[in-house]
């Protein structure tokens, strides 16, 4: 398309997060305005990529691979990463609008919903999040410790992440061996003595988040059995609408398939329950002993959509441990409008709003989980960025922006110089990530992976 910038400067574009989002919203800015924009992407932490690194389980390194798609953008010219630089602590977001004319969010969402019942801070109790980070190696959740002496433990809630660690804690761990997940979390599984994983749904096998590859893979598990009961896979009038979706069908049908199986042979349990819902962390001595779920009945709302009502019927599950994969939320930055209630930041169609329903601050978007919450897959997200780029496409288009008066490519690296920030380039990360590869090639490994920020400085300052 024409270039629609007067200016025969690059039209400068900041993105804060490089993870998917923002790596989509980067290559839909390549392609729409060609040499006539510059792009300077910044992450909290060295390494890019995002949730492909830090939030992927390592088994499923063939969904990783997408990384090579962010490198051919990171290494075009017109892009500059800088890794290890945080808005609030490296630059302010009012440092962006002086050097940027549009500013682009793509943070994600970095922490978690929480149950809300009684007992949930016992210890034993955590989320999926620091699972997920543990396990990867990530540096915000390296130093986790979880307690996997106890025979029996329970994730609630039943989406694809709640598969993940689901998958981790149920699979055989010399499976693992050979793949980037962190060291210590690959000790902790081979001395786990977890045998019974409760898998707890609050609706029906209808309505259930997971994809039907992520059920199957746990159902296709040499170790552990997937077992449903029968009487709860059945599904309520109140959902048969759904079945209408190939999608819900495939994945009803494959859960009433294996409800038929039983219980099965295998030495782990994978016990897969729906219509139940958290009531009360029992503790002994502080820890969790047990959770009491209440039994749900489907009912519809007032536009149509499917809930669960509780019956105050309850029971009592022995676990020794209990992982909440009960929703996303993202993190307020610093400078920068975030609506408390739905957990993101606000916008409309993708332009950030002062407050939620207000007015659009000039030159400001959002894009990925942190514009429509946690939802989709990573691929979803490029659909989603690229239609925040056509809003703001159509903002340069009338010659809105941020109003930024430096606009010079110096400006941001003499600003962090002056902060003493220590930012990492894409040609360091490439550094890091040759070490990491031959690290773990030594050790039998695809990668072994820095999990301290002040190692992997360390590193290149080698």
């Amino acid at each position: 398309m024409p270039t629609p910038n007067a200016d025969p400067a690059p039209l400068p574009v900041a993105i804060v997060g490089a993870g998917p989002s923002g790596f989509y919203a980067a290559e839909a800015l390549l392609k729409a305005l060609g040499p006539a924009v510059r792009l300077d992407l910044f992450d909290r932490l060295p390494t890019p990529f995002g949730l492909v690194r830090g939030g992927v389980a390592p088994d499923h390194q063939k969904i990783k691979s997408v990384a090579a798609v962010y490198e051919r953008a990171a290494a075009d010219p017109r892009v500059r990463f800088f890794g290890n630089v945080k808005l609030g602590r490296d630059l302010s977001a009012d440092d962006l609008r002086a050097r940027y004319r549009f500013i682009v969010y793509a943070v994600g969402c970095e922490s978690d919903r929480h149950m809300g019942v009684p007992g949930e801070e016992a210890a034993g109790v955590h989320s999926a999040t620091e699972f997920v980070g543990w396990y990867n190696g990530h540096p915000d959740h390296r130093d986790r410790a979880f307690d996997l002496s106890c025979e029996a433990a329970a994730v609630v809630g039943i989406g694809n992440v709640a598969m993940d660690v689901t998958r981790l804690l149920s699979c055989d761990p010399e499976s693992l061996a050979a793949t980037d997940i962190a060291d210590d979390a690959l000790a902790a599984l081979r001395a786990s003595r977890v045998r019974t994983i409760w898998l707890l749904g609050r609706r029906g096998p209808a309505e259930a988040a997971y994809s039907p590859a992520e059920i199957e893979e746990i159902g296709g598990l040499p170790t552990a059995d997937l077992v449903a009961d029968r009487a709860e896979a059945v599904v309520d009038a109140v959902s048969q609408g759904a079945l209408a979706d190939p999608v819900v069908k495939k994945k009803v049908d494959y859960i009433q398939a294996r409800a038929r199986l039983g219980e099965g042979s295998k030495s782990r349990k994978v016990r897969l329950r729906f219509r139940v819902s958290p009531a009360e962390v029992i503790r002994e001595n502080g820890r969790v002993a047990a959770l009491r779920v209440e039994k749900n009945r489907l009912a519809a709302d007032e536009r149509g959509r499917v809930k669960s009502v509780g019956t105050g019927e309850f029971e009592t599950l022995a676990v020794g441990l209990v992982l909440r994969s009960v929703g996303y939320r993202g993190v307020p930055l610093p400078g920068v409008p975030f609506d408390e209630r739905a957990g993101h930041i606000p916008h409309a169609d993708g332009r950030v709003l002062a407050a939620p329903g207000g007015t659009a601050l000039p030159g400001e978007y959002v894009v990925g989980w942190a514009k429509r919450g946690p939802s989709g897959l990573i691929g979803t997200n490029r659909a989603d960025s690229a239609a925040t780029v056509q809003s703001l496409l159509a903002d340069l288009k009338v010659g809105n922006g941020t109003g930024a008066a430096d606009l010079a490519a110096d400006s941001t690296p003499k600003r962090l110089a002056e902060g003493g920030a220590k930012p990492v380039s894409f040609a360091d990360w490439r550094k890091l990530d040759q070490i990491e590869r031959a690290n773990g090639a030594a050790r039998g490994k695809i990668r072994a992976k820095f999990t301290r920020v002040e190692d992997m400085l360390a590193a290149l300052a080698r």
